[in-house]
C-alpha cells in the first residue's frame, strides 16, 4: 500500500494563493446593494431599527445580524502546523484556508484574526473584548501548555462556543475510528488497553475524549519525550499529572507489550516494527503524526497483516482528518446557538462519524478513491471528507445533544425539518429533491430498473428500496444480478425482487400485449418473442403497460433515443399529451425549467405549443406556477427572422387555445426572459414575473444551454426529465451515478403517485 506521490509543487501553491487576487477569502453582501433605497434600508437611517431593537434585546443580534453564521478563527502563530512558531503573520494562510473550510463544509461564515501576542493574560484579554462579535471562536495553532489555559479561561468569559481545535478536532475524528475499529475487531472499549504516544495538547484532548466513550484510566498508559508518565515522575505539568498511573512500565517498548491500541500524536519514527510485533491480536494503530507518522502503514502491514491503522494523512486510508469535526461540530453549535461546547456534544459528533462509516457510500465518495468503492472495514473506518451526508448527518447529533445538556438557547423543534434545512445549505437541488422524495414516501411505488445487472443499478434499487420509497424490482439474470450485488457489498442485506425476462412467468401475457401492437409494424412473433427475452427496455416497459409496476428507469447503458425508441413500442403518449424532455436548472435559489431538451430535434409552431403545454403541465405537478417564455435571439420582433416565425406562430396557437391555464409570452431573449425589471420595456408583455418555463427553439439550443449551465459551475442541472407517457418512465444520461439514479427513480414514482388531470 504505497502512499501516492503529492502532485502540487511549491510554486502551484504560492500561486494559487497570488492569483488571480491575493488570499483565499472575500466578503460578499447578503442583500442587494442596487439602489438608493436598498443603501437606505442597508445604512442610514434604516439601520437604526435595528440597532434600536438589539439595545433593547440584546438576544436580537441573532435575528438582525450575521453573528449566528460567524466564527472567529483566532491564533498566535505559536504553532502553525508541523513548522512551529512562525509568528502570527505567517500563520494567516492556514487561519484563511480554516476559513474557507468552514464556508466550504458547513456553509459557516468565518474571519481570520491573528493577534501579536504570546502572554496568555494578554491574548485572553484581547479575545475576551471581541469574542461576543462572533457566534464561535475557533482557536487554532498555540503552542501547548498556553492552548489549555487560553481554552478554559475563554470558556469562562464568554457566552459563545470556544473550541480549540487541535486538541478536539483530532479527538473527535480518531475517537470515531477507535469506536469502529473496536467494533471490528470484537472488542468492549472497557476493556481496551491503550497506548497513547505524545501528551501535548491533542494527546490528552484524544484521550480524554476516548475514556468519555469508556476506555479505564488503568488501562491507559501515557508516553511523552521523557518516557511513560507514572506517579513518581516529578517534573509532570498539571495536565499530564492528572493521567499518571502507577505502572513499573517505563518505555514505549515495554508500554507496547500487549497493548490492544496504541495511538501516536508524537513524531515521525516513534514507533518500530518490533514494538508492533509485540501488540496483542488485530493491534489498533492510529499514527498521526504529520507530515510523517509515527510509523507507516507499510511498515505495519509488513508485520502485523491483521492490524487497523490509521494517519494523518490524505495518501492512505482511514485519514485523520479534522474537516470532518469542526465544521460540523460548529454548524450544530450555532444552530442552537450553544453557550459552550461540551464534552456530550463531542461525543455525540464522534459517534455520528462512527454510524455514517457504516452506510454504503455515494459515488462523490467513489471518486475520491479513484473509483474503487470502500465499504466499511480495517480500510474504512472513518468517513471520506468529501461525503456529501456529512452536512446533515452530523450536526443534528451535535445539536441534540446540546440541547439536552442545556446549553442551547434556540432548541431545534423539528429535527426531520432540520436535516432537510441542512442538506440544502450546499446542494441546490435539496429543497426540490426533497419534496419529491417526501411525496414518494407517503404514497411508494413499484419501480423497475431495467438495466438490473449493473453495479450501480444495484446499489440505486437498494437505496430506493431501503429509503422508503418503494419495492424496487431488478431485471437481469439472477446468477449475474447475485454477482454484482457481492462486487458491491449488498448481497448479505438485501432483499431486492430479481426478474429475469427470459424464465418470468407474465412472458406470455408481455408476447400478447406487444405482439398485438408491433404485428402491423414488419414484426413477426419470432422477432417479438426475442424482445420480451432479451430486451430488458422492452420487457420492464410491458411490466409497466400491464399494470405489474407504477414506473421505471433506464438508459445508463444505452444513447436517450434508443432507450426512448424502445420504450415507444410498448408505451403510449398520454392522451393529449407530448412526450419532451424537461431538464431543471438550479442555481443561487432560482429554479429554471427548460424544453424541450431531448425529443424533438426541430419542433413547427404547433410542436412548439405543446411542449409549452406539456412543461407547463409538469412544472405545475412538481409546485410551481409555470410562466412560459418562448426563447429566441429576438425580442418581440427585434431584430427580426424567418427563424422566429415559428416561435411567434406558436404563440398565436395558444392566444387562439381558451384552455390554457398558465402564463406564457415571446418570442424573447433569455435575459429579458429571466429578469422581470428588463420586461417593463415591454409595456405589452405578460409574464407577471421573471419567466420559470424556457421552450427553446430546437433541440440543440436546449442540449447546448444546459451543459453550459452545468459545465460552468454554480448551476446544478437535474435531468432531462422524460414526461408526456402514459406510464411514468426516466432515462438516464449514460453512465449516470448512484445518486442521479435514485433521485431519476423518485422522480418517476413521483409522477406515479400523481393522480391523472
Amino acid at each position: 500500500m504505497a502512499p501516492r506521490k503529492q502532485s502540487t509543487s511549491d510554486q502551484e501553491a504560492l500561486d494559487f494563493h497570488r492569483f488571480p487576487k491575493p488570499g483565499k477569502i472575500a466578503i460578499a453582501a447578503t442583500k442587494p446593494m442596487a439602489t438608493q433605497r436598498d443603501l437606505s434600508l442597508a445604512y442610514s437611517p434604516g439601520v437604526a431599527a435595528p440597532v434600536l431593537a438589539i439595545a433593547e434585546n440584546p438576544d436580537a443580534v441573532y435575528d438582525y445580524t450575521s453573528k449566528g453564521n460567524m466564527v472567529a478563527v483566532v491564533s498566535n502563530g505559536t504553532a502553525i502546523l508541523g513548522l512551529g512558531d512562525l509568528g502570527p503573520a505567517a500563520s494567516k494562510p492556514v487561519m484563511e484556508g480554516k476559513s474557507v473550510l468552514f464556508k466550504r463544509f458547513a456553509d459557516v461564515d468565518s474571519i481570520d484574526i491573528e493577534i501579536e501576542e504570546t502572554d496568555v493574560d494578554a491574548f485572553v484579554e484581547c479575545v475576551r473584548r471581541f469574542g461576543n462579535t462572533f457566534g464561535g471562536i475557533n482557536l487554532e495553532d498555540i503552542k501547548s501548555p498556553e492552548c489549555f489555559m487560553i481554552e478554559t479561561a475563554l470558556r469562562e468569559a464568554l457566552d459563545i462556543p470556544v473550541f480549540h481545535d487541535d486538541q478536539h478536532g483530532t479527538a473527535i475524528i480518531a475517537s470515531a475510528g477507535l469506536i469502529n475499529s473496536v467494533e471490528l475487531t470484537n472488542r468492549k472499549m472497557k476493556d481496551l488497553k491503550l497506548v497513547l504516544v505524545g501528551a501535548g495538547a491533542a494527546g490528552l484532548s484524544v484521550l480524554e475524549l476516548v475514556q468519555s466513550l469508556g476506555v479505564r484510566k488503568e488501562n491507559t498508559i501515557v508516553v511523552d519525550a521523557d518516557g511513560v508518565i507514572h506517579d513518581e515522575r516529578d517534573d509532570l505539568d498539571q495536565w499530564k499529572r492528572r493521567h499518571a498511573i502507577q505502572t513499573p512500565l517505563r518505555t514505549l517498548s515495554e508500554a507496547m507489550a500487549g497493548a490492544d491500541c496504541v495511538l501516536g500524536l508524537s513524531a515521525a519514527g516513534a514507533i518500530t516494527q518490533d514494538m508492533v510485533k509485540s501488540m496483542a491480536k488485530d493491534p489498533i494503530i492510529f499514527a498521526m503524526a504529520n507530515p510523517d507518522p509515527e510509523i507507516t502503514p507499510e511498515d505495519v502491514y509488513a508485520v502485523r497483516r491483521d492490524a487497523i491503522v490509521a494517519t494523518g494523512r490524505s495518501d492512505y486510508p482511514n485519514q485523520v482528518n479534522n474537516v470532518l469535526g469542526f465544521p460540523y461540530i460548529f454548524r450544530g453549535a450555532l444552530d442552537v446557538r450553544a453557550r459552550t461546547i461540551n464534552e456530550e456534544m463531542k461525543v455525540a459528533c464522534a459517534k455520528a462519524l462512527a454510524e455514517l462509516s457504516r452506510e454504503d457510500v455515494p459515488d462523490e465518495v467513489a471518486a475520491a478513491y479513484h473509483g474503487a468503492r470502500p465499504s466499511f472495514g480495517k480500510e474504512y473506518i472513518i468517513p471520506a471528507p468529501f461525503d456529501p451526508r456529512l452536512i446533515s448527518f452530523i450536526p443534528p447529533f451535535v445539536a441534540q445533544a446540546a440541547m439536552d445538556t442545556g446549553v442551547a438557547r434556540k432548541p431545534i423543534v423539528d429535527m426531520d425539518a432540520y436535516r432537510d434545512q441542512l442538506a440544502q445549505r450546499l446542494d441546490p437541488t435539496a429543497a426540490l429533491i426533497q419534496t419529491i422524495h417526501s411525496a414518494v414516501r407517503s404514497k411508494p411505488q413499484t419501480l423497475v430498473f431495467a438495466e438490473g445487472e449493473e453495479p450501480a443499478m444495484i446499489r440505486a434499487a437498494h437505496a430506493f428500496q431501503s429509503q422508503g420509497f418503494g419495492k424496487a424490482i431488478l431485471i437481469g439474470r439472477e446468477q449475474q444480478v447475485r454477482r454484482n450485488m457481492k462486487l458491491v457489498g449488498l448481497e448479505a442485506n438485501t432483499d431486492l425482487e430479481i426478474c429475469n425476462a427470459m424464465l418470468s412467468d407474465r412472458n406470455p401475457d408481455y408476447f400478447d400485449y406487444l405482439y398485438a401492437r408491433l404485428q402491423r409494424r414488419g414484426y413477426l412473433s419470432r422477432d417479438v418473442q426475442r424482445l420480451i427475452n432479451n430486451d430488458r427496455n422492452i420487457f420492464s416497459s410491458c411490466m409497466l403497460a400491464l399494470g405489474d409496476a407504477d414506473a421505471m428507469v433506464t438508459g445508463i447503458t444505452r444513447n436517450y433515443d434508443i432507450a426512448l425508441r424502445d420504450v415507444l413500442r410498448a408505451i403510449d403518449p398520454a392522451e393529449g399529451q407530448r412526450v419532451v424532455g424537461v431538464s431543471i436548472a438550479l442555481s443561487k435559489g432560482q429554479t429554471v425549467f427548460i424544453a424541450d431538451t431531448n425529443v424533438t430535434e426541430f419542433p413547427t409552431s404547433e410542436e412548439l405549443a405543446e411542449i409549452a403545454i406539456e412543461a407547463a403541465r409538469m412544472v405545475r405537478h412538481l409546485g410551481f406556477m409555470p410562466r412560459v417564455a418562448f426563447l429566441s435571439y429576438s425580442n418581440f420582433g427585434n431584430p427580426g427572422g424567418e427563424r422566429c416565425q415559428n416561435i411567434r406562430e406558436a404563440v398565436h396557437i395558444l392566444d387562439e387555445r381558451p384552455d390554457i391555464d398558465f402564463e406564457y409570452e415571446g418570442e424573447m431573449a433569455a435575459d429579458i426572459a429571466l429578469d422581470h425589471i428588463a420586461q417593463q420595456m415591454y409595456p405589452f408583455a405578460r409574464l407577471t414575473g421573471p419567466a420559470n418555463v424556457l421552450v427553446m427553439p430546437a433541440v440543440h439550443s436546449a442540449s447546448i444551454s444546459t451543459k453550459l449551465l452545468s459545465a460552468i459551475g454554480e448551476t446544478t442541472v437535474i435531468g432531462p426529465l422524460l414526461t408526456g407517457l402514459c406510464k411514468p418512465v426516466q432515462i438516464l444520461p449514460l453512465g449516470a451515478n448512484v445518486s442521479e439514479i435514485v433521485n431519476m427513480a423518485t422522480f418517476a414514482a413521483y409522477a406515479s403517485g400523481i393522480e391523472p388531470d
